[in-house]
């Protein structure tokens, strides 16, 4: 990783990873495989952002911890990669479960629990699937009734205009939402944290 950091995906250590790497990957890392339109990719980490901002939405007064899964529930794809959903279903088991053990440093690492409880993962899906409503619609040239056929209707008075950020704004936007969230839950001092006096 470029923050030194010797990261080994068959046993990986919460130790061995940094938001900085997650971001500076996920930034990087194209939603669609990048058969998107515009200037600029939409990256995994402006998607999180999204999702961690529907989460929201859909559950008001979602706790600071659960959103901070929101916005890392895509977080393993900085090493692996972005793949699509039928492709991850035709390699198998052992692909989810190595997906998994990855996840599960990432939490761990983090200050949340290993697995996330069940509706919370039912809710992260949602916000998932209704970001994805507005990348295809949007961005991936599927008409309204193609992306409702394939990821539902997006939550009520929740609308969305994507504008594709470049990889240094997306990447800013994510950790600056990580910090956030992370300083509510308590695992990331705040700015006044060190002063004494």
């Amino acid at each position: 990783m470029l923050s030194g950091r010797r990261l080994d995906l068959l046993d990986p250590s919460p130790f061995d990873i940094e938001i900085e790497d997650i971001a500076h990957g996920l930034a990087r890392v194209a939603r669609w495989n990048g058969q998107t339109t515009g200037e600029h990719a939409f990256s995994v980490a402006q998607h999180s952002c999204i999702v961690e901002e529907i989460a929201a939405h859909i559950k008001p007064g979602l706790e600071p911890k659960w959103r901070l899964a929101a916005l890392l529930h895509d977080a393993s794809e900085y090493v692996i990669g972005d793949m699509i959903s039928p492709f991850k279903a035709a390699l198998g088991v052992s692909y989810k479960a190595f997906e998994a053990r990855l996840e599960d440093a990432i939490h761990v690492r983090f200050g949340l629990p290993p697995k996330t409880p069940v509706p919370i993962k039912k809710l992260i899906k949602s916000a998932d699937k209704a970001c994805a409503f507005f990348e295809a619609t949007q961005l991936a040239g599927f008409n309204e009734a193609e992306a409702l056929g394939f990821f539902g209707a997006p939550p009520p008075a929740y609308d969305l205009v994507i504008d594709p950020l470049p990889p240094a704004q997306a990447q800013a936007r994510y950790v600056e939402r990580y910090r956030v969230l992370s300083e509510a839950i308590g695992v990331l001092p705040g700015p006044d944290a060190w002063h004494t006096e």
